[in-house]
């Protein structure tokens, strides 16, 4: 196969954005490195096309986030706002200024484990969450704010003593995201929650990504950890950013196909692409956050 050139890629891109180009929205993105996309290129990714508030000169999850608005006619201004290993109560403690803004979309993206000290607990996110939501949508009522709940680390699943070793690998994503649902459930300007650690599982389960990357990486078969089995790679930081898209913009990821642009800059292969988006897809589909397509409803 012949990839365009970037530079006929980039005009691509230009072409699209002004045919279908809609009112800007505003979009804040808050957590930690899973969010800035610590352990890959996705960390220095464009930092041009965000702004960090916190003047890192980070790009991150939020960067890729943009970079497939923008392909898809959509003008999104993108901010983001993040520390590593941090939790809720840090950024309500500690950058509330930044952060208490009239935004359109918010993401909160809390601890890996849900709590540092207590690994598995979510009292902490139902309570710090309930409180960082509640202070964004007083500043804008109609704010479209959404938890994200993150994946199954490698190194709590195989290595580490945690409450998930020797557990499926999918098990980590399901506690994670029923703390987040205990969270959302007493948080009345949430809107949803972002199923992303359960993507990761649907494309781990669907061949696109290997399950355990401490026997090896099955050939043919994606790493969406990084270097240290916890944090993301490029591609699992990909997906976080593909489902993204898909809850906030209501648009179909496999829209995109094997040609899209941060897919193809991150050096993502065409197989990987869309076998991700494909992942994405049905994980929304599944939670309800995209439509299902014409003709399977009542299947």
């Amino acid at each position: 196969m012949t990839f365009p050139s970037l530079k006929s890629l980039f005009w691509a891109v230009v072409l699209t954005a002004f045919a279908g180009a809609a009112r800007s929205e505003t979009i804040l993105f808050v957590g930690n490195s899973f969010t800035f996309g610590a352990t890959s290129p996705v960390l220095r990714y464009r930092p041009e096309q965000v702004t960090d508030l916190n003047k890192e000169g980070i790009g991150g999850v939020p960067a890729i986030f943009k970079v497939l608005t923008f392909q898809a006619g959509l003008d999104y201004q993108v901010s983001l706002e993040t520390s590593p290993g941090k939790n809720f109560d840090w950024h309500l403690a500690n950058r509330l200024p930044l952060i208490d803004r009239p935004w359109d979309v918010v993401i909160l993206q809390g601890q890996s484990t849900l709590d540092l000290e207590r690994p598995g607990d979510p009292t902490r996110i139902i309570e710090y969450g309930r409180q960082l939501s509640d202070v964004l949508a007083r500043r804008n009522p109609s704010a479209r704010i959404y938890f994200q709940s993150t994946w199954s680390r490698a190194d709590l699943t195989y290595a580490k003593p945690s409450p998930w070793k020797g557990k499926p690998i999918a098990a980590m994503a399901r506690d994670v995201r029923a703390g987040y649902d205990r969270a959302r459930a007493v948080s009345p300007a949430v809107r949803g929650v972002l199923p992303v650690g359960e993507a990761w599982t649907r494309a781990m389960d669907a061949g696109v990504a290997d399950p355990n990357p401490y026997d090896g990486v099955i050939f043919g078969q994606v790493d969406l950890w990084g270097w240290d089995q916890y944090h993301a790679s490029a591609a699992g930081y990909y997906l976080s950013a593909l489902v993204t898209f898909g809850a906030v913009t209501g648009r179909d990821p496999r829209s995109f196909g094997e040609r899209e642009v941060a897919a193809y800059e991150l050096g993502l292969s065409p197989a990987q692409a869309t076998g991700l988006q494909r992942a994405a897809y049905e994980q929304l589909t599944a939670d309800g956050l995209l439509p299902e397509p014409l003709g399977t409803q009542g299947r």
